[in-house]
């Protein structure tokens, strides 16, 4: 090999091996991003401001950006996000206004909190800053933290869904928290299909918001999430049936159960597996009305957006978790 063959292999292999790491850094795994979201929410804490609250806030600003077409997704390793007049201050001819100082003369909220000297919404450091900087006004003014939240929320549902993340991430110390399950025992013997939008008649004519699993009674029922138990009781058409919302602002709801596991309790923190109740035939009639159906779980799932709460179908979500079921059996 001459010399000039040995400078272009070397320039090719100088190529590739630049290319090749800037590629994978580009994508990093999930760990990676659980990683990164805990230190900032660690370095940024606070007394009044816990990482699990902040953690719980960025996560339900992810879950409203998921599914709500009028919010932009942000980029970058948080999801939360203010309003241009927030940031920059409502009289501020820049709305895109990154100087702390000019900011803060027009009544904006945006900080520095990478100490670069400007504040910019694009920088996660600078958004967290100025979450707890709001957070520690708000407080200070209103006297404690539930009337900070709902100074900056105003909605009752979204400060409850807050709360309700940041208790189970402060429970697990953690924000990896992804696992889900199959509500039937794998092996026990059961059927579903997918009966969406299917009529029902009992009680006034309705769609049927939900899936059906058919199993024998007192078949174990399993949370299928990570979730705090919001209901639990009596519905004329549920029977006796559990709510459960989770860290994803998604409300689980188990209907038709012959009863309830005894150590539960509205309030109690459930995760993936956790056995509920069990399978029944309750409902459709006054407290106690059994068997004017064949045993079942009826399985449900709404979705808050931030302004309202609304069914969709169970069935796909049904049948992932059942094949990572099995994959683990």
């Amino acid at each position: 090999m001459n010399r000039f063959q040995l400078i272009f292999c070397f320039v090719l292999l100088g190529i590739f091996l630049i290319a090749t790491p800037s590629h994978a850094q580009q994508t990093p795994s999930q760990e990676e991003i659980y990683a990164q979201r805990m230190s900032y929410y660690y370095e940024f804490e606070s007394p009044i401001v816990p990482w699990y609250y902040l953690a719980a806030i960025d996560q339900y600003e992810r879950n409203i950006q998921a599914v709500r077409k009028d919010l932009a997704t942000r980029e970058g390793i948080l999801s939360i996000q203010f309003p241009s007049h927030f940031w920059s201050g409502p009289f501020n001819p820049s709305v895109e206004d990154t100087s702390p100082a000019t900011i803060a003369y027009f009544g904006g909220h945006g900080l520095d909190g990478n100490e670069d000297g400007i504040a910019d919404q694009t920088q996660d450091a600078d958004v967290l800053r100025t979450l707890v900087g709001y957070l520690h006004q708000a407080h200070r003014e209103a006297g404690t933290f539930q009337a900070a939240l709902e100074k900056y929320y105003e909605n009752e549902q979204a400060i409850n869904q807050i709360h309700v993340i940041a208790n189970i991430y402060k429970k697990y110390n953690t924000v990896a928290l992804a696992e889900r399950a199959f509500p039937i025992p794998i092996r026990a013997n059961y059927s579903y299909k997918g009966t969406w939008g299917a009529s029902r008649g009992w009680g006034g004519r309705r769609m049927h918001e939900g899936t059906d699993l058919f199993a024998s009674y007192g078949t174990p029922v399993h949370s299928t999430s990570y979730g705090v138990i919001e209901v639990m009781g009596w519905n004329e058409y549920g029977g006796w049936r559990i709510g459960i919302r989770d860290l994803y602002n998604t409300y689980h709801y188990y209907a038709h159960l012959s009863s309830f596991h005894p150590d539960l309790a509205i309030g109690d923190i459930v995760e993936p597996g956790t056995i509920i109740g069990y399978v029944g035939s309750s409902g459709y009639g006054k407290e106690g009305t059994s068997g004017k159906f064949p045993p079942h779980l009826h399985y449900g799932m709404y979705k808050f957006d931030g302004r309202t709460e609304w069914a969709f179908d169970p069935f796909p979500s049904l049948l992932i978790w059942e094949r990572q079921a099995k994959k683990k059996n």
